[in-house]
C-alpha cells in the first residue's frame, strides 16, 4: 500500500464539507476506553453500546445506516442532515481521518493513503475551503487523548502477549521440542476478525472491551493502566496453577489470541504481528 507521510507544517484541504461521504462504507475500529467514551456520548453504557450499535464484541462499529449513491452503508450513528450522533465522543479513526498514524522506531508519523489527497476524490469541494496544517487540523480535533489511549493500549497488547511468550519459552513447554503452539500462533494472525472474536469467547471479549473500572475514566492513561492491572489478575487467576505441557500450550493459543484481537481494536495488523511475535520466540529457542 503507498501511502504519503507527512510534516505537522504540511498544508491540505482538511476543513470539512460536511457531506457525510467519509461516515459512508468504512472500517471504524474502537479500543476498550473509545468504547467508554462513545457510549458516554450516547448516554447508555459500554454494554449496551456494544450489543446495539457494534460488532466482534464491540471493537467494529457497525455501518448498517441509509446507503449513498455509490450503495454504501452509513455507520450507524450517522443522521442524514445532521451528521454524528456522537460527535463529541467519536474514535480516533473518526478524528483522524483522512489522515492515518503509525508508529516507527517510537516515533508518530502522520499519512494518508496513496499519492492523492483522499477527499478530493469524495468531496472536490474541500480544495475551496480553507486549508489547514496538519497540526491545525489534530489541535482542532481534540485528537491528544485518543491517541494517548492508543499508545497505552500498544501497552496492554504487548503485556499480553508477553504472557504467551512466558506460557511457550519459561514453563518447558518449548523445550519440549513443541512446535504447534508457534504454528497456532501464525493460524491466529491469519483469522478473521470474527473467527478471532469466537476464538476467544465471551469472556475474554467482555475482559478486553468492557472493564469495570469507574474511576479515572477521563485519563486515557490511567484508565488503560488499571486495565492491563485487571486483566495481569485475570491471566494469574486463570493460568496460575497450570501444569501439563498441553495446559500450557492452550494457555499460550488463547493469550496470544487475545493480544491479537486487542491489536485488531487499536487497529494493528495482527498477521504482520503474529509473525514478528513468532520471530522473536524463535530467536529465544521455540521450535516451529
Amino acid at each position: 500500500m503507498i501511502t504519503t507521510k507527512l510534516s505537522l507544517q504540511d498544508s491540505l484541504p482538511l476543513t470539512c464539507s460536511r457531506t457525510g461521504t467519509c461516515c459512508h462504507g468504512k472500517q471504524v475500529l474502537l479500543n476498550p476506553w473509545e468504547l467508554l467514551c462513545i457510549a458516554k456520548e450516547k448516554k447508555i453504557t459500554p454494554k449496551e453500546f456494544q450489543d446495539l450499535y457494534c460488532d466482534l464484541g464491540g471493537i467494529r462499529l457497525r455501518f448498517d445506516g441509509n446507503k449513498d449513491k455509490l450503495g454504501q452503508s452509513a455507520c450507524g450513528q450517522y443522521i442524514e442532515n445532521f451528521g454524528c450522533a456522537v460527535h463529541l465522543g467519536r474514535p480516533l479513526a473518526c478524528r483522524l481521518y483522512p489522515l492515518g498514524r503509525q508508529i516507527q522506531n517510537e516515533e508518530v508519523q502522520y499519512i494518508f493513503e496513496g499519492k492523492e489527497f483522499p477527499c478530493l476524490n469524495g468531496c472536490p469541494e474541500v480544495v475551496n475551503l480553507p486549508y489547514l496544517s496538519v497540526g491545525e487540523y489534530l489541535q482542532g480535533q481534540v485528537s491528544e487523548k485518543f491517541e494517548n489511549s492508543q499508545d497505552e493500549y500498544l501497552e496492554v497488547m504487548q503485556n499480553l502477549a508477553d504472557v504467551a511468550f512466558a506460557l511457550l519459552l519459561d514453563t518447558g513447554l518449548s523445550a519440549s521440542g513443541d512446535k504447534k503452539t508457534i504454528q497456532e500462533w501464525r493460524k491466529i494472525g491469519e483469522e478473521s476478525p470474527e473467527i478471532l472474536a469466537d476464538r476467544i469467547g465471551k469472556e475474554w471479549r467482555e475482559a478486553i472491551m468492557l472493564p469495570k473500572i469507574t474511576e479515572q475514566i477521563e485519563d486515557p492513561i490511567l484508565f488503560a493502566r488499571r486495565h492491563n492491572e485487571i486483566l495481569q489478575l485475570k491471566v494469574q487467576a486463570t493460568f496460575g496453577s497450570l501444569q501439563s505441557n498441553q495446559e500450557f500450550h492452550e494457555a499460550s493459543v488463547l493469550i496470544m489470541a487475545v493480544a491479537l484481537y486487542l491489536a485488531k481494536a487499536i487497529g494493528a495488523n495482527p498477521s504482520s504481528l503474529a509473525e514478528h511475535w513468532i520471530e522473536i520466540a524463535k530467536s529465544n529457542g521455540a521450535l516451529g
